[in-house]
């Protein structure tokens, strides 16, 4: 019960899918032992080995609403027998107040699986003769009894009178309505020892109820079976089922949180769990549920982590429901080549703009810059940014080769943006590389708008030139660009460099340094594999702590990827991260060189993206230019107790 569940899916279908084909599966799961990770989440797959989030992985059910305790756990989802109905059962619990604290369970119903009526059953409260002392009810799930055409939850019991000494599997029919359990528990099963986890499957094939269950005890998953739900009339209960010997799962490590289902084309079945010590989900194929074959081990970790969860079959009509609710975008978000990029929310607008590098021209000679935008949704305001259709091309903002940016001629590299509320009202203050003829050097310009989209104005000369590098940053150049509000000090920061990160203060006129302030920030020592710095440095806040990134290797390597610091001041020293890497490849999907990056608050939350662009996969090898054909990529960024960055799976 306490870690959980990924799935795997099988045959698709290439013909067009019929109204009740089954076309994906839904994953139902929550994240940790956090009460604000014990809430109910969802994520879609259409092969059950990469799932997108929906709603960038944030509760769609927030356990406040409909739980004793505030927080759930172990969501069992199942389509009732009339095909348009959904019947969603969950632990009524919050982990942080022990293991045995939690008295009951949650029923909810949907028809849409957006909209969901709830029923909290606390067991003590229902069942204050036989069930007052009742410690935990674990881990219930659904399923239709055919032979009283009824529906009946199961779950594990535990109590302290002696009544159930170790965890027991009890069941309860429901009433008609889905909002409350009849009668009192009955006794169902149990294997001599705690037995927690039950899973039961109805095989057509032999028809015979599968029931599948960790055993505490014995450390794994086995399986007992019978022809029905229920006892025999006049025969003790749990007499029905019949225990089959040995191990379900194919591996020798620790596991637990089984999950069955069919697959999509419903010709094998799929048996999934989670070997918790190891850090991975494991997953075996089953032509008739005696035989395992396995399949696949899939790790999880970055803002993807499920615990025990449960997954369904859905339709396409279905799938586009929830897609259209909360949103199920695919990286890359933005078309064509495109990389560096930055992202900015308005308070003018309240859109979301990214500006990037344009990509895919030799020797980097891209010339403009380009805008896109995506509407702030006013109740989910993070809702559409990972959906590609979301974001607007707003076209060419500014041009360094022509009349626009008199001093440059080409080389328009890196740029960053900040908003600022003056007396005349907001200004956009951009700041971009481009190349100088004169110097025969890049650097550093800024350009002012009233609007994020312009038209932009350029100041008219560099901000900064080789000659405002720190005097102890010896090699590189004046490119990748950051600008930063701090609000504790009411200062603007600047940060650049390639081959070296350089930090100073910002004059009022947006557009020069405070020489006397600017510092060397370079991180010291690291390697490729870890956190030497290469380039691309940015800046945020969180909690009173500076969090500084930068990209390590080559912008052209597979192995281009982010690492960060943090500091106590917007000028450092920087202390180089424990953990240092915040996002790299994953050869698996076919994802490398995720680097150069910013970062995204949305506005008044604890929610942070992380947008960055990768290198496009056809023109990986070095002949054909990889670190010239890039993409735009954001995914989820999270945070641990401590405030060190979990780090990011980056999702296809």
């Amino acid at each position: 019960m306490k870690k959980q569940l990924l799935t795997i899916a099988m045959a698709l279908s290439i013909v067009p899918a019929t109204a009740q084909e089954k076309v994906s599966f839904l994953f139902t799961y929550f994240t940790g032992n956090a009460p604000e990770q014990e809430q109910i989440c969802y994520a879609l797959s259409d092969d059950g080995y990469n799932y997108t989030l929906l709603n960038q992985g944030l509760p769609v059910i927030k356990s406040d609403s409909i739980a004793y305790t505030q927080c759930v756990r172990d969501p069992h989802i199942l389509r009732a027998e009339d095909g348009k109905t959904f019947y969603m059962v969950v632990t009524d619990m919050k982990s942080n107040l022990g293991w045995a604290s939690n008295r009951g369970i949650v029923l909810m119903k949907s028809t849409d699986l957006i909209h969901w009526t709830h029923s909290a059953i606390n067991f003590p409260t229902k069942y204050p003769k036989l069930w007052k002392n009742v410690t935990r009810v674990w881990a219930p799930e659904t399923i239709y009894d055919h032979k009283t055409g009824k529906y009946m939850v199961f779950y594990s019991l535990l109590t302290n009178d002696g009544k159930c000494n170790y965890d027991k599997i009890f069941y309860s029919y429901v009433n008609k309505d889905f909002t409350d359990l009849e009668g009192e528990p009955v006794y169902m099963f149990d294997s001599g020892s705690a037995t927690i986890d039950g899973d039961i499957v109805y095989n057509d094939a032999d028809q015979l109820y599968h029931l599948f269950y960790k055993s505490e005890a014995h450390g794994g998953i086995f399986q007992a079976t019978a022809k029905q739900l229920t006892a025999e009339p006049g025969k003790p209960n749990g007499s029905q089922w019949t225990k089959i010997d040995g191990h379900v799962e194919v591996c020798k490590k620790a596991v637990e949180g089984v999950g069955v289902c069919k697959s999509l084309d419903g010709k094998s079945w799929v048996v999934m769990y989670d070997c918790y010590g190891a850090g991975h989900y494991q997953f075996c194929k089953s032509a008739d549920l005696k035989t395992f074959e396995w399949v696949a081990d899939t790790k999880t970790h970055g803002q993807f982590t499920p615990r025990h969860g449960t997954i369904m079959p859905i339709t396409q009509e279905e799938k586009d429901r929830l897609i259209a609710k909360w949103g199920a975008g695919k990286n890359p978000i933005l078309p064509d080549f495109h990389a560096d990029p930055e992202v900015l929310y308005s308070n003018l607008t309240k859109k979301y703009y990214i500006y990037s590098t344009t990509d895919g021209t030799p020797g980097w000679g891209g010339y403009d810059f380009n805008v896109f935008s995506c509407e702030a949704d006013a109740k989910n305001p993070g809702k559409d940014l990972c959906n590609p259709a979301s974001w607007k091309d707003e076209g060419k903002m500014l041009n360094v080769k022509g009349d626009q940016v008199a001093w440059a001629n080409g080389n328009a590299w890196a740029p960053c943006i900040i908003e600022r509320k003056q007396k005349d009202g907001y200004k956009y203050y951009f700041y971009f590389s481009a190349h100088n003829p004169k110097s025969n050097r890049k650097e550093i310009g800024c350009a002012v708008s009233d609007s994020p989209t312009g038209p932009f104005v350029d100041c008219g000369h560099p901000v900064i030139t080789d000659a405002d590098r720190p005097a102890d940053a010896k090699g590189g150049q004046a490119i990748d660009v950051d600008v930063f509000y701090d609000h504790a000090t009411k200062k603007y920061y600047l940060y650049w460099g390639n081959g070296f990160m350089a930090g100073a203060e910002l004059n009022d006129d947006m557009t020069s340094i405070k020489q006397e302030t600017k510092v060397n920030l370079t991180p010291q020592g690291g390697t490729l594999k870890d956190y030497a710095y290469r380039e691309g440095a940015y800046v945020f806040k969180r909690k009173g702590t500076y969090y500084f990134l930068w990209s390590v290797d080559d912008t052209g390597a597979d192995n281009y990827h982010v690492a960060y610091g943090t500091s106590k001041s917007p000028l450092g020293p920087i202390t180089v991260a424990e953990e240092p890497i915040v996002i790299q490849q994953d050869p698996s999907q076919e994802i490398y060189g995720t680097a150069h990056n910013s970062v995204l608050q949305i506005p008044g939350k604890d929610e942070w993206y992380i947008v960055y662009h990768r290198i496009n996969p056809n023109f990986r090898e070095r002949q054909l230019s990889p670190g010239t054909h890039r993409q735009v990529c954001i995914d989820r960024m999270t945070f641990d107790k401590s405030g060190k960055i979990v780090e990011i799976r980056p999702t296809p």
